[in-house]
Protein backbone atom coordinates (compact mmCIF):
# COMPACT_ATOMS: atom_id res chain seq x y z
CA UNK A 1 0.00 0.00 0.00
CA UNK A 2 2.81 2.41 0.90
CA UNK A 3 4.71 1.69 -2.30
CA UNK A 4 1.55 2.06 -4.41
CA UNK A 5 0.79 5.43 -2.84
CA UNK A 6 4.35 6.67 -3.42
CA UNK A 7 4.27 5.51 -7.03
CA UNK A 8 0.88 7.12 -7.69
CA UNK A 9 1.99 10.53 -6.40
CA UNK A 10 5.36 10.26 -8.14
CA UNK A 11 3.62 9.50 -11.43
CA UNK A 12 1.19 12.39 -10.94
CA UNK A 13 3.98 14.89 -10.37
CA UNK A 14 6.10 13.62 -13.24
CA UNK A 15 3.18 13.72 -15.70
CA UNK A 16 2.31 17.28 -14.64
CA UNK A 17 5.93 18.40 -14.84
CA UNK A 18 6.28 20.95 -17.60
CA UNK A 19 9.34 21.38 -19.78
CA UNK A 20 9.63 24.95 -18.50
CA UNK A 21 9.99 23.62 -14.95
CA UNK A 22 13.08 21.64 -15.90
CA UNK A 23 14.58 24.14 -18.34
CA UNK A 24 14.15 27.03 -15.91
CA UNK A 25 16.35 25.35 -13.32
CA UNK A 26 18.79 23.92 -15.87
CA UNK A 27 19.58 27.15 -17.71
CA UNK A 28 21.54 28.65 -14.81
CA UNK A 29 23.82 25.60 -14.30
CA UNK A 30 24.43 25.35 -18.05
CA UNK A 31 25.41 29.02 -18.16
CA UNK A 32 27.78 28.39 -15.25
CA UNK A 33 29.34 25.46 -17.08
CA UNK A 34 29.58 27.13 -20.48
CA UNK A 35 30.43 30.74 -19.63
CA UNK A 36 32.28 30.47 -16.32
CA UNK A 37 33.93 27.18 -17.25
CA UNK A 38 35.28 28.41 -20.58
CA UNK A 39 36.47 31.68 -19.06
CA UNK A 40 38.21 30.07 -16.09
CA UNK A 41 39.77 27.35 -18.24
CA UNK A 42 41.74 29.95 -20.16
CA UNK A 43 43.18 31.25 -16.87
CA UNK A 44 43.98 28.08 -14.94
CA UNK A 45 45.13 25.59 -17.57
CA UNK A 46 46.76 25.35 -20.98
CA UNK A 47 45.53 21.78 -21.51
CA UNK A 48 42.26 22.80 -23.11
CA UNK A 49 38.77 23.68 -21.95
CA UNK A 50 37.77 20.05 -21.44
CA UNK A 51 40.24 19.63 -18.56
CA UNK A 52 38.70 22.36 -16.41
CA UNK A 53 35.17 21.41 -17.50
CA UNK A 54 35.85 17.90 -16.19
CA UNK A 55 37.02 19.38 -12.90
CA UNK A 56 34.12 21.82 -12.63
CA UNK A 57 31.26 19.61 -13.90
CA UNK A 58 30.66 17.69 -10.62
CA UNK A 59 30.03 20.98 -8.82
CA UNK A 60 27.56 22.11 -11.48
CA UNK A 61 25.84 18.71 -11.29
CA UNK A 62 25.43 19.32 -7.55
CA UNK A 63 24.08 22.82 -8.28
CA UNK A 64 21.53 21.39 -10.71
CA UNK A 65 20.46 18.87 -8.06
CA UNK A 66 19.78 21.81 -5.75
CA UNK A 67 17.66 23.35 -8.50
CA UNK A 68 15.64 20.17 -8.91
CA UNK A 69 15.08 19.97 -5.16
CA UNK A 70 13.90 23.58 -5.15
CA UNK A 71 11.43 22.84 -7.93
CA UNK A 72 10.04 19.84 -6.04
CA UNK A 73 9.75 21.82 -2.82
CA UNK A 74 7.89 24.60 -4.64
CA UNK A 75 5.39 22.08 -6.05
CA UNK A 76 4.76 20.61 -2.59
CA UNK A 77 4.27 24.05 -1.04
CA UNK A 78 1.81 25.04 -3.79
CA UNK A 79 -0.24 21.88 -3.27
CA UNK A 80 -0.24 22.41 0.48
CA UNK A 81 -1.35 26.05 0.24
CA UNK A 82 -4.10 25.19 -2.26
CA UNK A 83 -5.55 22.56 0.07
CA UNK A 84 -4.73 19.60 -2.14
CA UNK A 85 -3.09 17.85 0.79
CA UNK A 86 -6.52 17.40 2.38
CA UNK A 87 -7.54 15.39 -0.67
CA UNK A 88 -4.47 13.20 -0.25
CA UNK A 89 -5.27 12.67 3.43
CA UNK A 90 -8.74 11.28 2.71
CA UNK A 91 -7.42 8.97 -0.01
CA UNK A 92 -6.94 5.29 0.96
CA UNK A 93 -3.15 5.59 1.15
CA UNK A 94 -0.80 5.86 4.16
CA UNK A 95 0.06 9.43 5.13
CA UNK A 96 3.74 8.65 4.81
CA UNK A 97 3.28 7.83 1.13
CA UNK A 98 2.35 11.50 0.54
CA UNK A 99 5.79 12.53 1.70
CA UNK A 100 7.41 9.57 -0.07
CA UNK A 101 5.79 10.47 -3.39
CA UNK A 102 7.03 14.05 -3.11
CA UNK A 103 10.54 12.92 -2.19
CA UNK A 104 10.61 10.48 -5.12
CA UNK A 105 9.45 13.05 -7.69
CA UNK A 106 11.75 15.75 -6.30
CA UNK A 107 14.77 13.44 -6.43
CA UNK A 108 13.85 12.38 -9.97
CA UNK A 109 13.73 16.00 -11.12
CA UNK A 110 17.10 16.68 -9.55
CA UNK A 111 18.68 13.66 -11.22
CA UNK A 112 17.21 14.58 -14.62
CA UNK A 113 18.81 18.00 -14.39
CA UNK A 114 22.09 16.49 -13.24
CA UNK A 115 22.11 14.12 -16.22
CA UNK A 116 21.53 17.06 -18.57
CA UNK A 117 24.58 18.84 -17.12
CA UNK A 118 26.55 15.60 -17.42
CA UNK A 119 25.73 15.40 -21.15
CA UNK A 120 26.63 19.06 -21.67
CA UNK A 121 30.01 18.48 -19.98
CA UNK A 122 30.73 15.63 -22.40
CA UNK A 123 29.87 17.84 -25.37
CA UNK A 124 32.34 20.40 -24.02
CA UNK A 125 35.19 17.91 -23.97
CA UNK A 126 35.23 16.45 -20.47
CA UNK A 127 36.85 13.02 -20.24
CA UNK A 128 35.13 10.18 -18.38
CA UNK A 129 36.36 7.11 -16.57
CA UNK A 130 36.10 4.04 -18.78
CA UNK A 131 35.00 1.88 -15.84
CA UNK A 132 31.19 1.44 -15.80
CA UNK A 133 31.29 0.67 -12.05
CA UNK A 134 32.73 4.15 -11.48
CA UNK A 135 29.85 5.69 -13.41
CA UNK A 136 27.36 3.79 -11.24
CA UNK A 137 29.21 4.95 -8.12
CA UNK A 138 29.09 8.54 -9.31
CA UNK A 139 25.35 8.22 -9.89
CA UNK A 140 24.96 6.83 -6.36
CA UNK A 141 26.83 9.82 -4.92
CA UNK A 142 24.60 12.21 -6.86
CA UNK A 143 21.51 10.29 -5.74
CA UNK A 144 22.39 10.43 -2.03
CA UNK A 145 23.12 14.16 -2.21
CA UNK A 146 19.89 14.82 -4.10
CA UNK A 147 17.88 12.85 -1.54
CA UNK A 148 19.40 14.83 1.32
CA UNK A 149 18.78 18.23 -0.20
CA UNK A 150 15.32 17.23 -1.46
CA UNK A 151 14.43 16.42 2.15
CA UNK A 152 15.65 19.84 3.25
CA UNK A 153 13.74 21.62 0.46
CA UNK A 154 10.52 19.74 1.27
CA UNK A 155 10.98 20.52 4.96
CA UNK A 156 11.35 24.23 4.25
CA UNK A 157 8.29 24.07 1.97
CA UNK A 158 6.32 22.46 4.81
CA UNK A 159 7.39 24.97 7.45
CA UNK A 160 6.68 28.21 5.56
CA UNK A 161 3.47 29.46 3.97
CA UNK A 162 5.24 32.11 1.92
CA UNK A 163 6.52 31.15 -1.55
CA UNK A 164 8.90 34.11 -1.38
CA UNK A 165 10.14 33.00 2.03
CA UNK A 166 10.74 29.47 0.74
CA UNK A 167 12.79 30.62 -2.24
CA UNK A 168 14.72 33.05 -0.06
CA UNK A 169 15.73 30.26 2.33
CA UNK A 170 16.82 28.05 -0.57
CA UNK A 171 18.79 30.86 -2.23
CA UNK A 172 20.58 31.51 1.05
CA UNK A 173 21.86 27.93 0.82
CA UNK A 174 22.32 27.58 -2.92
CA UNK A 175 25.35 29.64 -3.96
CA UNK A 176 27.08 29.52 -0.53
CA UNK A 177 27.01 25.71 -0.74
CA UNK A 178 28.61 25.93 -4.18
CA UNK A 179 31.32 28.48 -3.40
CA UNK A 180 32.15 27.10 0.06
CA UNK A 181 33.12 23.73 -1.42
CA UNK A 182 35.58 22.19 -3.85
CA UNK A 183 33.32 22.91 -6.83
CA UNK A 184 35.41 25.54 -8.59
CA UNK A 185 38.85 25.12 -7.03
CA UNK A 186 40.80 22.53 -4.98
CA UNK A 187 40.25 22.79 -1.23
CA UNK A 188 44.00 22.93 -0.57
CA UNK A 189 44.35 26.41 -2.10
CA UNK A 190 41.62 27.89 0.12
CA UNK A 191 42.39 29.82 3.31
CA UNK A 192 42.20 27.72 6.47
CA UNK A 193 38.87 29.11 7.67
CA UNK A 194 37.24 28.39 4.30
CA UNK A 195 38.73 24.88 4.24
CA UNK A 196 36.97 24.22 7.56
CA UNK A 197 33.67 25.44 6.09
CA UNK A 198 34.20 23.34 2.96
CA UNK A 199 34.81 20.16 4.97
CA UNK A 200 31.61 20.82 6.93
CA UNK A 201 29.67 21.23 3.66
CA UNK A 202 27.99 18.03 2.37
CA UNK A 203 28.24 19.41 -1.17
CA UNK A 204 32.02 18.94 -0.96
CA UNK A 205 31.63 15.19 -0.48
CA UNK A 206 29.15 14.82 -3.35
CA UNK A 207 31.51 16.69 -5.66
CA UNK A 208 34.50 14.71 -4.40
CA UNK A 209 32.79 11.38 -5.01
CA UNK A 210 31.52 12.27 -8.48
CA UNK A 211 34.85 13.83 -9.52
CA UNK A 212 37.03 10.94 -8.36
CA UNK A 213 34.76 8.27 -9.81
CA UNK A 214 33.44 9.75 -13.05
CA UNK A 215 35.76 12.41 -14.47
CA UNK A 216 39.40 12.07 -15.50
CA UNK A 217 41.66 15.15 -15.49
CA UNK A 218 45.42 15.08 -15.81
CA UNK A 219 45.98 18.74 -14.94
CA UNK A 220 43.88 19.01 -11.80
CA UNK A 221 44.46 16.91 -8.68
CA UNK A 222 41.88 14.50 -7.39
CA UNK A 223 40.19 14.92 -4.05
CA UNK A 224 42.13 14.52 -0.83
CA UNK A 225 39.05 12.93 0.75
CA UNK A 226 38.85 9.12 0.84
CA UNK A 227 35.99 7.74 -1.23
CA UNK A 228 34.51 5.80 1.68
CA UNK A 229 34.32 9.02 3.70
CA UNK A 230 32.41 10.66 0.82
CA UNK A 231 29.77 7.96 0.91
CA UNK A 232 29.51 7.82 4.71
CA UNK A 233 28.88 11.59 4.83
CA UNK A 234 26.45 11.48 1.91
CA UNK A 235 24.51 8.57 3.39
CA UNK A 236 24.23 10.40 6.73
CA UNK A 237 23.17 13.58 4.90
CA UNK A 238 20.46 11.69 3.00
CA UNK A 239 19.10 10.16 6.22
CA UNK A 240 19.11 13.49 8.06
CA UNK A 241 17.38 15.20 5.13
CA UNK A 242 14.64 12.56 5.11
CA UNK A 243 14.18 12.77 8.88
CA UNK A 244 13.94 16.57 8.72
CA UNK A 245 11.35 16.36 5.94
CA UNK A 246 9.34 13.79 7.93
CA UNK A 247 9.34 16.01 11.01
CA UNK A 248 8.28 19.09 9.03
CA UNK A 249 5.66 17.12 7.07
CA UNK A 250 3.96 15.84 10.23
CA UNK A 251 4.05 19.32 11.71
CA UNK A 252 2.36 20.80 8.64
CA UNK A 253 -0.57 18.38 8.56
CA UNK A 254 -3.96 19.89 9.49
Amino acid sequence: MLANGIYTLWKKHMIKMQSAEVSGFVIQPILWLVLFGVGMASLVTTSGTGEYIGFMAPGIIALSALGGATAGGAVWQTERLRGMVREYLVAPIPKLSILGGNVASTVTKGLIQGIIIFVVSLLMGATLSNNPINLIGGLAAALLFTIGFSGIALAFASLTDSPGGFHTMILLLNLPLLFASNALYPIKILPTWLQIVAYANPTTYAISGIRDLVYKTSTFPGSDIALWIDFVVLFAFAILGLLFSQYAFKKSLP
